[in-house]
């Protein structure tokens, strides 16, 4: 029997909400301050994933400049009832300190991949919302309560009230359904009716190594709901060495053939360390309900399973993605996105030089407003990227090249630029928009000089924990660059003075114009390849 390897969707591919519709699954993810919002990958036998829609793609339903890092959109639910796909997301405005702005929506498609309908404002009391429909038609949103006030756990249970899909709004009171358990944090709730009883998961104890996923359960849907007295269906937190780590935020759904999954989000740890610079990645369980009416994994425990044996649905396997990109289509491949605007134009063009794409150098790169960056997951702990690119700096303020991107304070970026001193010359820029992570070589040491003009190649060759970038002229003869990076820096857990962070790393391409004149930087194309996996996922 075929088994189904765990992480499902490798790389930043965080709290999971699935789909069935037919013999059709989906999932979709949060994507924070990366545009488009949301992405949904789709598959026909849970195991092989392909990314079908990234529905947030306009103004009108997402528009993230000025957000804080982490922020923009968390945990969406997707759904589908009586031929419409349903998907509720949060934006998430403000990030530190006691109060969270959380402003929650709704839009709505006829196909996934169709156009998505004007949002519909639901609520800002909390994050993770969920729609529910039930048996009798009734539609009910759950989220969870952030609660600002110093005395009290910011999180502050779980509620649920009607939507109704005539008015397009909230109805009726808030009702505070669940509050959650000792290992406090409750977010990410769901509902499910089983045999006539609701079913509440959860994700608890925060979204770093104590996560774990809670379910209760409530004969009335309005609770008060009673958690699974064994404790979490799932967590890692109690095995520090079990590869697959900080487990939780999940959905649950059963299959065309009975059998119930579970899907969730998980981290993996470089060796030796607590580092996941590939993110929260998605993994897929399988469940079992016991004699007594709870859900429990079906190999029992609580540890989330490396693999699991393929179920015998129909469909075969999704497409393979390319290797190399070029650039010679009107759209950009769906693998790639930036950060937060939903005005690419201004800062991208694909047809004014015909093959290639050309950024407008725009921002810096702490920028939290309009940078001119083009990126895609990094899905390997060991990979190579490798783009060609043109570009004739007039001053030390235009930089473009290959960046290595986490956030606006963790990077690593090999950039072409000009000074007074060498003329045009490749440079190396490591997290400089926060000095305290600034790496410790000098940097003004790696600067190679170039000729006025030309076209040079670029590459990042990652090791799990070690960048190593190089350059080439003709792209064969590659020279490295003698300076070890510390690719750990670019997770969830490096760095910031210990605040949160939920994304992931990812590779890509950038020019920035500190000057405003928006100098263009073009790219011929642009590579990624895993070098311990046959197989490289779409995303």
């Amino acid at each position: 029997m075929s088994e189904i390897q765990n992480p499902i969707l490798r790389g930043f591919h965080p709290d999971p909400s699935i789909c069935r519709v037919g013999d059709d699954y989906f999932i979709a993810v949060s994507t924070f301050e990366w545009y488009p919002g949301v992405l949904v990958y789709h598959s026909r036998n849970l195991k092989d994933w392909r990314l079908v829609a990234r529905p947030l793609d306009r103004a009108g339903l997402l528009d993230m400049r000025g957000e804080p890092d982490s922020c923009g959109v968390w945990a969406p639910c997707l759904s589908w009832r009586d031929g419409l796909f349903y998907l509720v997301y949060t934006d998430v405005r403000r990030f530190d300190g006691n109060f969270k702005d959380t402003h929650n929506y709704l839009t709505t498609s006829a196909t996934i991949d169709g156009g998505w309908s004007d949002r519909v404002y639901l609520n800002s009391g909390g994050f993770d919302p969920s729609l529910f429909h039930d048996a009798d038609g009734r539609k009910w949103l759950t989220n969870m309560v952030w609660d600002h006030r110093p005395d009290r756990s910011f999180f502050g249970g779980i509620v649920l009230q009607e939507y109704s899909a005539a008015e397009q709004r909230l109805v009726g009171d808030r009702r505070f359904i669940f509050e959650g358990t000792e290992l406090d944090f409750t977010e990410a709730p769901h509902l499910y009716r089983e045999d006539g009883v609701y079913y509440l998961i959860t994700a608890e104890g925060g979204t770093g190594y104590g996560h774990a996923i809670t379910m209760a359960r409530s004969a009335t849907i309005d609770g008060e709901y009673q958690p699974d007295p064994a404790g979490p269906v799932l967590t890692s937190r109690d095995d520090a060495d079990w590869p697959l780590q900080r487990a939780g935020h999940g959905d649950i759904v059963r299959a065309g053939d009975g059998e119930i999954y579970l899907v969730h989000l998980c981290g993996r740890p470089l060796p030796g360390t607590r580092f996941c610079p590939l993110g929260r990645e998605t993994a897929i369980q399988r469940l079992v309900k016991t004699d007594d009416g709870w859900f429990r994994l079906a190999d029992g425990g609580h540890l989330p399973a490396l693999s699991i044996p393929a179920p015998d649905l129909p469909g075969g396997g999704e497409p393979v993605e390319a290797v190399r990109h070029g650039f010679d289509t009107a759209q950009l491949d769906p693998v790639f996105q930036w950060l937060r605007t939903p005005y690419p134009d201004e800062f991208m063009n694909l047809t004014e030089r015909p093959g290639w794409l050309r950024l407008y150098g725009m921002e810096s790169p702490g920028s939290l407003y309009t940078q001119a960056l083009v990126a895609r997951r990094q899905q390997d702990f060991a990979c190579v990227a490798r783009t060609e690119i043109e570009f004739v700096p007039d001053n030390f303020q235009q930089l473009a090249g290959l960046i290595c991107y986490y956030n606006s304070r963790k990077f690593h970026y090999l950039y072409i630029s000009t000074d007074d001193e060498i003329g045009r010359h490749l440079g190396i820029m490591s997290c400089e928009a926060d000095r305290s992570l600034a790496v410790t070589f000098p940097i003004q040491d790696t600067r190679i000089e170039l000729s006025p003009t030309g076209g040079v190649f670029l590459e990042a060759r990652i090791d799990g924990g070690t960048l190593q970038f190089a350059w080439s002229l003709d792209g064969k003869d590659w020279q490295s660059i003698p300076a070890a990076l510390d690719q750990g820096l670019l997770s969830d857990e490096a760095g910031m003075d210990g605040a949160e962070q939920f994304t992931g790393a990812f590779i890509g391409m950038s020019a920035h114009d500190l000057t405003g004149s928006r100098k263009p930087a073009d790219f011929r194309w642009f590579e990624y390849r895993g070098l311990e996996h046959k197989r490289v996922f779409n995303g």
